[in-house]
């Protein structure tokens, strides 16, 4: 359940937090600068930070803006050893995923709207994490489980819960591109839409893992994955709250000798004399938002248009990462 955003202080970060709901005029507000800050804060409102979703290692939150536009947003809150953390979201999203966090733990979120780099409105949420639970591990027989919850009472409310699961269906889940350590995949809705969706799948490790996506999307891209190993992954679409379908897919990441590396920039420049990029430029990458664990990187396309991009650069160990982004997005953020 949502808190009072005063109740408990937000992670101490460079930035102050310029203003708040419940601000009240010092003895600077006569300079000429407090009119102009103060304007966005009476146009640019955020809504309830809602849970999504919760599973042992991440919560997905979303929010609504039911007045104005912010620049952006940035999430903050402290990690099981007390650490402060900060994720940058950018102005469109409406929903984050927050992975790496402990099982049982409470946490404390703080999401703050940006605007010209300040902060300038801010909600907050208090989350328990789940116990890690040893059936939760996708698998294919969670849809028979999920299909028969009607005969478990005969509460009036089941037939009601299931007719939404008749008219909602998923198609068909495909894989558009794969990389040594990350695949996306894409699907249909051929009828009536869903809330949100889940993608399921275990990790290298053997890990579950668990990535929620708002119900607008029909694409996801998964990172993070080890070279020459097979995945099987599990999309499920969600009503009210309820997994009511489900496909999945088998997919083996390519080997990693098949990633060109950063370095390979003479190949690039001999593409160029060809047809299509000619038409088809890029503008320049520039940093949007930089933390201790992340950036976030965009830019543009002054003429013509590109499929999808791939964004390639080498960690702090020296192995080479390729992120593949669609061809709509003019920004990124690398975590």
């Amino acid at each position: 359940a949502a808190a009072d955003p005063e109740d408990l202080p937000p992670p101490s970060m460079d930035t102050p937090v310029e203003a708040s709901r419940t601000d009240t005029p010092t003895a600077e507000a006569p300079t000429p600068e407090h009119p102009l800050t103060e304007a966005p804060l009476a146009r640019a409102v955020l809504g309830e930070l809602k849970v999504s979703s919760i599973t042992p290692d991440t919560v997905a939150l979303q929010w609504s803006v039911p007045e104005g536009s912010f620049d952006s947003f940035m999430l903050q809150y402290r990690d099981a050893q007390g650490q402060p953390q900060a994720l940058p979201i950018d102005s469109a999203s409406r929903l984050v995923m927050v992975p790496g966090l402990s099982p049982s733990h409470q946490y404390r979120f703080h999401l703050y709207g940006m605007h010209r780099g300040k902060r300038i409105d801010h909600i907050s949420i208090n989350v328990i994490t789940e116990t890690d639970e040893p059936e939760q591990p996708p698998s294919p027989s969670e849809r028979p489980q999920t299909e028969a919850l009607p005969t478990e009472d005969n509460q009036s409310e089941h037939p009601q819960t299931e007719v939404p699961a008749v008219r909602a269906e998923l198609g068909e889940l495909k894989v558009s591109s794969v990389t040594p350590d990350s695949v996306q995949l894409q699907w249909s809705i051929p009828e009536v839409p869903f809330d949100s969706f889940m993608l399921q799948y275990q990790d290298a490790q053997g890990q579950p893992q668990t990535l929620p996506i708002d119900g607008e999307s029909h694409s996801v891209t998964v990172s993070g994955l080890s070279p020459s190993h097979p995945y099987r992954f599990h999309l499920y679409g969600l009503q009210d709250g309820k997994r009511t379908d489900h496909v999945s897919t088998d997919i083996v990441t390519a080997k990693q000798e098949e990633l060109p590396l950063p370095t390979e920039e003479p190949e690039t420049e001999a593409i160029s004399s060809d047809a299509l990029p000619a038409r088809a430029v890029l503008g320049d990458l520039k940093v949007s938002t930089v933390t201790p664990n992340s950036v976030r990187l965009q830019w543009s396309v002054p003429e013509g248009h590109f499929d999808s991009f791939t964004l390639q650069y080498r960690d702090a160990q020296g192995q080479p990462q390729a992120l593949p982004i669609d061809g709509s997005s003019r920004s990124v953020t690398v975590p």
